[in-house]
């Protein structure tokens, strides 16, 4: 399968720690789908939209987000990045989904994953005591949603359906579904054993950190008898690409710094990243894919050789960085990195 390249974004409503400014709600809206948009024209493949339920995100409604950008794009893929599956219902899920699909004839993906954040489930009635339940009950709701219809289910944690008819149906064959684990072993074996793609993220830390996790994600689907080989595996992580590596770095480090101070207090607190951290994580061994197109384009490839990737996606313009500056960052990664990494893949 051919080797993908891709963007995601949170949609964050941040302070710019240089200029002072703060963008509206509007504003961070509008920018996303133009975000969308240049990333369609140079040629990228997947589009992500990720999901949070507070003030200082606008991605409460992703599938609206990703139905406005399959209106302003022709051939890149909108995912999920990810839908926070326990909690949201299945049936709705899936009825968003297959409108985008509809909409953007064949182009919509759903990441489902446990979510980081878990301010949605007190929002819409769950206890997050039953984080881990939910999320498998809800998991094998929507996969048997995109296998048969009518459907008849039967779970623990929501109410049972009967000969229900489910629509609209795919555009075409399906919908990919894919996982997203953030490291947790169990969560990867799990994946493996039900054969389904696997979307890993690294948010900091070293690149080769999350490599347990895919050998145990390998073993069990071939214990549980898929071949692991063919199935597909992203990796998204944080990244931006400059003109030069001292400006991709200058660039990006007081925005992802800001990101990781405002936006992790459900943890409790912000997240300090001095900048020596934040050096280390943007070096050869680091897991940010920081840099020139030369740069950025060899570490992806050290990454697909690592994990086996099928595709890789880069979470850009965390916090507040300028649109002028995120919209260039992507021409860089399409019109320079995108073609030289597949020269490389195809020579080899």
């Amino acid at each position: 399968m051919a080797f993908e390249i891709g963007i995601m974004t949170f949609g964050e409503v941040t302070e710019d720690p240089v200029s002072g400014t703060h963008r509206t709600p509007h504003q961070r809206v509008r920018e996303t789908i133009e975000l969308a948009k240049v990333a369609d024209e140079v040629g990228l493949d997947v589009f992500g939209m990720g999901e949070h339920h507070r003030s200082d995100f606008v991605g409460s409604a992703p599938s609206i987000m990703l139905a406005a950008a399959a209106e302003t794009t022709k051939r890149i893929r909108l995912a999920s990045a990810v839908t926070v599956l326990g909690s949201e219902d299945p049936v709705r899920v899936w009825e968003q989904f297959a409108t985008i699909d509809q909409l953007s004839a064949g182009r919509a993906e759903i990441i489902a994953g446990r979510g980081s954040y878990t301010e949605s489930f007190p929002l819409f009635g769950y206890d997050v005591t039953d984080y881990s339940e939910l999320f498998r009950e809800k998991l094998d709701l929507l996969l048997s949603i995109r296998e048969q219809n009518p459907i008849t289910w039967t779970g623990r944690l929501r109410a049972p359906l009967v000969d229900a008819d489910i629509a609209p149906r795919a555009y075409g064959d399906t919908i990919p579904i894919w996982v997203g684990v953030g490291g947790t072993p169990a969560s990867a074996v799990k994946t493996g054993t039900l054969g389904l793609p696997l979307a890993l993220a690294i948010l900091f830390g070293p690149m080769n950190m999350l490599q347990d996790s895919i050998q145990l994600y390998r073993a069990a689907a071939e214990q549980s008898g898929h071949d692991s080989a063919s199935l597909p595996v992203s990796l998204s992580v944080g990244g931006y690409v400059g003109s030069s590596p001292q400006q991709a770095r200058e660039t990006m480090y007081p925005h992802f710094a800001r990101f990781m101070m405002e936006h992790n207090h459900q943890r409790g607190r912000g997240m300090l990243l001095p900048r020596d951290a934040f050096d280390a994580g943007a070096s050869y061994g680091g897991s940010y894919l920081v840099g020139d197109p030369q740069e950025v384009t060899d570490k992806i490839l050290r990454f697909r050789e690592m994990y086996g990737l099928t595709r890789i996606i880069i979470h850009m313009g965390m916090g507040s960085m300028p649109q002028k500056e995120l919209l260039a960052a992507v021409e860089r990664l399409g019109t320079e990195v995108a073609p030289a990494v597949h020269k490389e893949l195809a020579d080899a």
